[in-house]
């Protein structure tokens, strides 16, 4: 999949205007075990779902297959909701989500609002990356 494609995946509108949308990369690299093999890459993606289900009116979740920077695997997008966006709000790239502290306030930041509801936790801040430029 080319850039243009990884980004257009992990700009895709989300389903609900109130939800914010997780687009968590699964493919060559994010999610291997032979990557990172310290990490329980199942764990992660069940407790990013879990979150999903927890709050389905603020928040969803989706798999994409290759999002782009490799080398800082595991990738998340988020994307605001659409009052976020109303906000100010921008898709976050974040990179290295190779734990569930880091899920954790993620998930604290999506309770809260997420991208331009809710400033983002100093901590998870560390993980933010810019967006692959597009090829085209």
């Amino acid at each position: 999949m080319g850039r243009a494609a990884r980004r257009a995946a992990a700009n895709a509108v989300v389903d609900s205007p109130g939800r914010s949308g997780v687009v968590v990369c699964r493919g060559c690299c994010c999610g291997n075990p032979r990557k990172d093999p310290r990490t329980d890459h199942g764990a992660q993606l069940r407790r990013l779902e879990d979150i999903a289900d927890e709050r389905p009116s603020q928040v969803s979740v989706r798999t994409s297959d290759c999002l782009g920077p490799c080398s800082q695997a595991n990738v998340v997008v988020v994307r605001p909701s659409a009052l976020g966006r109303r906000g100010g709000g921008r898709p976050v790239w974040l990179a290295l989500v190779r734990d569930l502290g880091v899920v954790d306030l993620l998930e604290g930041w999506l309770a809260d609002g997420g991208p331009g509801l809710a400033p983002i936790p100093d901590l998870l801040s560390l993980h933010v990356i810019p967006a692959p430029k597009s090829s085209s």
